[in-house]
């Protein structure tokens, strides 16, 4: 597994809730801090929307 390096990690305005994207062979996945972790996702940009609905940011 190795994280993207395009991706910057996404914050919520909680403290201590940092989500990034990861990739695990051809899929991508979304982790926070928190110990969540997202479905794997064969679109980067679904992954991303996994993050930020996580963290509880409005869609982009």
């Amino acid at each position: 597994m190795h994280q993207d390096p395009s991706d910057s990690p996404v914050r919520s305005p909680s403290p201590g809730h940092t989500a990034t994207t990861v990739e695990r062979g051809s899929f991508c996945l979304a982790r926070c801090s928190c110990g969540w972790s997202g479905a794997a996702r064969r679109s980067r940009d679904r992954a991303r929307a996994d993050a930020r609905e996580h963290l509880g940011e409005p869609e982009v």
